[in-house]
C-alpha cells in the first residue's frame, strides 16, 4: 500500500472536519430588531437646519449588537405624472454613516448627525436604517421622508 493513499485521505478528512466544525458559528441566527422613533414615516425634514435632523431609535438583539448604519438617498426613480417642474442641476442629498454599538443587547440612540445642506434639492427621499449583530445577522427598515425649505413643516 502506497503511503500517499493513506496520508491524503487522512489529511483531507482532517481539513474537512476542521473547517466545518470550527467555522466560528455560534448558532446565532436571530436577526436584531429596529424601532425608529424619529423621524417618523413621511416626515418633512428642514433643509439647511444647522441643528440637524433628530434621529432617535432603539435596537435590540438576543445576544449582542455590533453596529448600525444610516443612509439617506433621493427617491427619484425617473417616472413623471403630468408636466413635472424640473430643477436645473439638482443637488440630491445623500448621507451614509455607520456607528458602533459595542456588543450590548439593547441600545437607545439619539443624535443630530444628519445635517441637510442649504443647497440640497427638495423632494422625496428614503431613510434606510441597518442594524447588525456580532454574528453578522442584519435587519433593515426604510422610511419615506420629504426634504423641504419650508420651516413651517419641520417635524421633530
Amino acid at each position: 500500500m502506497n503511503i500517499k493513499h493513506v496520508i491524503f485521505p487522512v489529511i483531507l478528512s482532517f481539513l474537512t472536519f476542521g473547517t466545518t466544525s470550527c467555522g466560528g458559528d455560534d448558532g446565532d441566527t436571530t436577526r436584531p430588531t429596529i424601532n425608529v422613533i424619529a423621524p417618523e414615516e413621511d416626515a418633512t425634514l428642514l433643509i439647511g437646519d444647522e441643528d440637524g435632523v433628530l434621529f432617535k431609535a432603539e435596537f435590540s438583539d438576543d445576544t449582542a449588537l455590533k453596529s448600525y448604519k444610516l443612509e439617506i438617498h433621493n427617491a427619484t426613480n425617473g417616472h413623471t405624472h403630468g408636466a413635472p417642474k424640473l430643477q436645473e442641476n439638482p443637488v440630491y442629498f445623500t448621507f451614509n454613516k455607520s456607528y458602533e454599538l459595542g456588543g450590548v443587547r439593547n441600545a437607545k440612540v439619539e443624535h443630530r448627525d444628519i445635517v441637510i445642506p442649504e443647497n440640497a434639492t427638495p423632494g422625496h427621499y428614503h431613510l434606510m436604517v441597518y442594524v447588525t449583530d456580532v454574528a453578522g445577522n442584519q435587519t433593515y427598515m426604510a422610511r419615506d421622508i420629504e426634504l423641504s425649505h419650508d420651516s413651517s413643516v419641520h417635524e421633530e
